[in-house]
């Protein structure tokens, strides 16, 4: 299983600075098929400065939920660090 893409991100306004919220669809690559999601997600500052990655809301995917949410959470926090996420 790996995450190959996440296509239709969109942000949405929220008046709190430290919390982005995005939705979008990831694609997953199995073994012998690929998978789209729909995702609602949450990046959120901490007061230390470290950004927590939340997973609001996720349709159901046949594999195992655990390393799923992890490896979105990598490929999320990626995203992020490289710029892109929509601003």
């Amino acid at each position: 299983m790996k995450i190959t893409a996440m296509r239709e991100l969109i942000r949405k306004d929220v008046p709190i600075y430290y919390r982005r919220i995005f939705s979008g669809i990831v694609v997953i690559d199995m073994v012998n098929k690929t998978v789209e999601s729909r995702i609602d997600f949450t990046i959120e500052t901490k007061p230390t400065g470290l950004n927590e990655v939340i997973i609001n809301n996720m349709q159901a995917v046949d594999y195992p939920l655990l390393p799923l949410r992890r490896e979105i959470k990598k490929y999320i926090s990626v995203l992020d660090e490289t710029g892109g996420l929509p601003g």
